[in-house]
């Protein structure tokens, strides 16, 4: 794991320390050097580090940060998840091109794991309770409420970290009426032995190869995530795949192909009954874009297409660019009939 982290820094908020999973973490690497921080979205060092490019990737690997969660709310989604939970970390120690979650504390955002984690599961342990039995089915589960568990975090990381992930997979095997869910880029076999009891839905997240290589930076390879698919689900997993995010480019839907023929072959039975994907299409952002291209400007080839692309402003005044209206009705199309001929058990959740 040395690899993918080689913790040597820790800013910590005071708070942290004096909490048993604060405590934890802080004894995992005993050699880091501590710094104190007011707030863990307030880190000079941090904030700002776009503008140093050449660190990027290195403060992923040796920077962590610990923290308390202040506010604790499960908002509703209706998508992927009927809620998402509050975090117990935010940030990335992997570096995909595309990544939408980089917070206040700068571009690269390196893991911020929430020490507080005995509050944020009594908080969802109510919140559940208060939902009581689903009333009718949805796209997010036929049965169970979902809760997204790793909106700003990657969940098979962040349990190299910390045990919050495994608490997580602990808490919703015992609700009955909810089921944990988190989308990963990093095969992390440690959870098989957590005994999810179906509790804890997983989404593989696939792309072709070819762009992964170029895209997915410092995660476990496509064929790897693919090969882990019927372990997990022998693991007591539900197991899913997220297509995300899906690129045009020249020769797009012929490596979709390809890479929907190595999904069939690396499947079994078991997993093919429960498998069931997410498609997602790129958005991009304009300032992510301008730092890409100090780091990775290789990348910006493949994402940064104007010549198919429009500009949509977001809520909070980013400016996004996605696939032009129209043509993207026709690239889903595309695709989504590409997987009823070649894996026709795989149900499409949605697909935008």
């Amino acid at each position: 794991m040395t690899e993918l982290l080689d913790i040597r820094r820790i800013y910590l908020e005071p708070a942290a320390a004096e909490l048993p999973r604060g405590r934890q973490v802080l004894a995992r690497w005993p050699e880091a050097t501590i710094v104190e921080v007011e707030s863990h979205q307030r880190i000079p060092e941090l904030y700002g580090d776009e503008t140093n490019v050449r660190r990027w990737v290195r403060i992923k690997r040796e920077a962590l940060v610990l923290g308390v969660k202040k506010t604790l709310t499960a908002r509703p989604n209706g998508r992927s998840a009927d809620f998402i939970a509050p975090s117990t970390a935010n940030g990335c120690a992997m570096a995909c091109a595309y990544c939408y979650v980089p917070r206040h504390k700068g571009y690269s955002n390196p893991v911020t794991v929430f020490a507080n984690i005995e509050r944020i599961t009594a908080y969802l342990r109510r919140h559940a309770g208060r939902q009581g039995r689903k009333p009718e089915p949805n796209e997010c589960d036929p049965v169970d409420w979902v809760y997204d568990i790793g909106e700003n975090s990657d969940c098979s990381v962040d349990a190299r970290l910390s045990d919050n992930v495994h608490d997580l997979v602990t808490l919703f095997r015992d609700l009955p009426n909810a089921k944990a869910s988190f989308a990963t880029k990093h095969v992390n076999r440690e959870l098989l032995a957590w005994d999810p009891r179906g509790r804890t839905r997983i989404r593989f997240s696939l792309m072709p190869p070819a762009d992964a290589k170029v895209l997915d930076i410092r995660t476990s390879g496509i064929d790897e995530r693919i090969a882990a698919i019927d372990d997990f689900v022998a693991a007591g997993y539900e197991v899913h795949v997220n297509f995300s995010p899906v690129v045009v480019r020249d020769g797009w839907l012929d490596d979709w192909r390809d890479l929907l023929d190595r999904l069939d072959a690396g499947v079994g039975p078991a997993a093919r009954r429960q498998l069931a994907a997410e498609i997602i299409f790129l958005t991009h952002n304009r300032g992510l874009h301008e730092v890409n291209l100090g780091w990775h400007p290789r990348a910006e080839d493949l994402i940064w297409r104007p010549d198919l692309q429009q500009a949509k402003r977001s809520q909070n005044g980013d400016l996004n660019v996605r696939y032009r209206t129209g043509a993207k009705g026709a690239y889903v199309h595309a695709l989504t009939t590409l997987i009823a001929e070649r894996t026709p058990y795989l149900r499409v959740r949605y697909a935008f």
